[in-house]
């Protein structure tokens, strides 16, 4: 009888008999009961298993588990029911296993997951009969993954920087699969090299910039346009002495050379360097090069956009006044920083101008969009301003004349802009505001105020709809005060509404430095940290201080008219001096005559105030008291009924000082008055 035929068993049979066991996975204590299959499968014996998740995922290779746990991850945060996938191990005896794990995740009736249960398996042969993962798969996902990582990487690259901070950067060279990585560019008849990446990679002094047309490897890929595969970097060695001390340093063994080629151009060269590596096959080699044209093409664009963009700055800094005036009476100093996206140009801009009448003007302003158009459109718009006010025109007319310049340029741009007129030995500011953010003033006491202008159309626009009015605001800056003007670049904060990023503005300039120079620095280096993206121009006035001398020292303070808050402050300001100086005495008569006559301005002219206390040391040493205003009506002191409610301010300033009187100033008047301490001889 002959003997029975041996069956042959089907994959799905040597499927069911493949080692398998089970896990139950408490999630909230974190412990991990494994029956005794699971420990087989996972070659950890039971008195040396931890008993939790925690002990089991350190022993796997960090790669695999990195995707266990993404998986896990994925599957409890997303409401998913169940998890699974592949992993290797490397078991006791140094074979490597495939395995598979597939888990059930159980969930409360809020679907908050407190369990999962499932099965582990050695799924070894299962990959190996059916392909699962063969070899040629796996390598061409893997080639597929490093071109796709690459143009990923490479597309937000804008400049060489960029592409060179992406290839060398952190995972640089691993991105490649290779241990390191050198780039080069061409520049002339040099390769320089530009940056590496690579734990063990340094480029010598000697080979940091060489001729493309010397006999080095890496050179005459770039001269050839050739690929170099090393598969031996001793015998490179050999071949070129000069490179051994440098190729006995790397310790790697194997190097692609690869010339980087744009429009049938080398334009750099691109070095991998691997370890373990004994030959490149032929889909290695198509991989290297391939990549080396992408690497190519972006460092082709960066090189366009950055000779671009040095064009474009260029121009920039022609349209910028090339230096500011020194002026006296006031500290100035300007800051700019043009866009940080795009070719980093805009259409902000900042000037001085000095004026006739030892005058000087200042603008501030804003042409729309951030390319080189806007840039020409600013040079000519602050040349025509600046024309303008040279011939010594009112601020108004100025802007007026600006708005109509604009209108008549062949451009749809428009613009904004805040211009000043400053009479420094005065304090007199007359300001227009186009459109524009208006100035700020940081007063001697530190305070922050942001005045008043009434403001009209963006240039260009006033003309369009033939509406050029812009309204004139006065202002009166005090020694030591300091006005500032800037674009919204300054005030525009990501993910703040605008009347925060004022108010935080107005912080940074309060608690900012005295001088003007380093206020500016301080409010510059803020912008940059706060990571905005707009163009910035910045113009920083202060007026020079007047203490006076230590024999005659003296004091200013302005009022505004519309800000009790100044009027408490300046009394306390007044009596502190008083104080420091020595006359406290006199404290409570200077606060009676200077609340008059401030009060009196306030309630009688259409401005603030300002108010100057200083000491006289000849020929008697007395303190005297201005205040100042903008209305050429001169006080009448008056004698009011017994019923009359006001009318008595002169007549409480002549009982408290010694004499008063009054003078003209500029379009105003400053009336005055004289206290004596009785130890002079009052």
């Amino acid at each position: 009888m002959a003997a029975p035929e041996r069956a042959e068993i089907g994959p799905g049979e040597r499927l069911a008999l493949t080692r398998m066991g089970s896990f139950d996975w408490n999630l909230d204590t974190g412990l991990l009961d494994l029956d005794a299959a699971a420990h087989t499968v996972l070659d950890v014996p039971p008195d040396r298993y931890g008993g939790t998740a925690r002990s089991l995922a350190d022993r796997l290779p960090a790669g695999e588990r990195a995707r266990i746990e993404t998986a896990v991850r994925t599957a409890l945060d997303g409401g998913r029911s169940s998890f699974g996938g592949y992993f290797q191990i490397r078991r006791r005896d140094g074979i490597v296993q495939w395995t598979h794990l597939r888990g059930r995740v159980l969930r409360d009736g809020d679907g908050v997951a407190h369990r999962a249960v499932g099965i582990v398996r050695d799924a070894t042969t299962e990959l190996t009969e059916f392909d699962v993962v063969s070899s040629l798969e796996a390598g061409r996902q893997r080639r597929s993954a490093m071109v796709q990582q690459t143009t990923e990487a490479l597309s937000q690259a804008v400049t060489v920087d960029d592409v060179t901070s992406v290839l060398t950067g952190p995972g640089g060279a691993h991105r490649f699969g290779a241990e390191g990585l050198v780039l080069g560019l061409v520049d002339g008849a040099d390769l320089k090299l530009l940056d590496l990446a690579g734990h063990t990679m340094a480029i010598r002094g000697d080979l940091e910039l060489h001729r493309v047309a010397e006999s080095l490897p890496f050179a005459e890929a770039v001269l050839t346009q050739r690929a170099h595969f090393v598969s031996s970097l001793p015998d490179l060695a050999a071949r070129f002495p000069r490179l051994a001390p440098y190729l006995r340093d790397l310790r790697l063994d194997a190097a692609a050379l690869l010339p980087l080629v744009a429009q049938a151009r080398s334009i750099g060269g691109l070095g991998l360097f691997f370890r373990g590596r004994t030959e490149f096959s032929a889909q290695d080699r198509d991989l290297c090069i391939g990549l080396a044209g992408i690497v190519a093409q972006s460092l082709q664009r960066a090189i366009l956009f950055d000779e671009e963009r040095a064009l474009a700055t260029d121009l920039q800094a022609t349209m910028l006044p090339r230096s500011i005036p020194d002026v006296d009476g006031a500290e100035i100093a300007v800051r700019y920083r043009a866009a940080r996206s795009g070719r980093n140009v805009g259409g902000d801009w900042y000037d001085v101008i000095l004026l006739p009448r030892g005058r000087i003007g200042v603008v501030v302003g804003d042409v729309q969009g951030h390319d080189t158009h806007a840039s020409a459109v600013m040079g000519q718009l602050r040349i025509a301003l600046r024309a303008y006010a040279a011939e010594g025109h009112s601020p108004a007319t100025v802007v007026s004349r600006a708005s109509r310049f604009l209108g008549e340029l062949d451009t749809e741009r428009f613009a904004t802009c805040t211009y000043a007129q400053i009479d420094l030995g005065s304090g007199v500011v007359r300001a227009v505001r186009a459109g524009h953010l208006g100035p700020l003033v940081r007063h001697t006491d530190g305070r922050i105020g942001w005045p008043r202008l009434r403001g009209g159309l963006p240039l260009g626009i006033a003309t369009d709809f033939d509406d050029e009015d812009y309204p004139e605001t006065r202002l009166d800056l005090v020694p030591g005060e300091t006005l500032v003007l800037c674009t919204d670049g300054l005030v525009e904060e990501r993910g703040l509404d605008i009347s925060d990023g004022l108010a935080a503005f107005a912080d940074a300039v309060r608690e900012g430095p005295t001088g003007a120079e380093a206020l500016a620095d301080r409010l510059a280096e803020r912008q940059e940290e706060s990571g905005a993206d707009d163009d910035v121009a910045l113009l920083v006035l202060r007026r020079t201080p007047d203490s006076g001398t230590p024999q005659a020292p003296r004091m200013h303070a302005y009022v505004h008219e519309a800000d009790p808050e100044d009027l408490v402050e300046a009394r306390r300001a007044l009596r502190r001096s008083l104080h420091d100086w020595g006359f406290t005495e006199l404290a409570d008569d200077v606060e009676v005559a200077a609340g008059e006559l401030l009060v009196n301005v306030l309630l009688h002219t259409e401005g603030g105030a300002v108010l100057t206390l200083e000491v006289l040391p000849e020929p008697v040493r007395r303190v005297r008291l201005w205040v100042q205003d903008r209305s050429s009506v001169w006080p009448r002191r008056r004698t009011p009924g017994e019923a009359a409610t006001s009318g008595r301010g002169l007549l409480m300033v002549d009982s408290v000082a010694d004499s008063w009187g009054v003078e003209p100033r500029g379009d105003g008047k400053a009336v005055w008055c004289e206290f004596v301490p009785a130890a002079a001889g009052r």
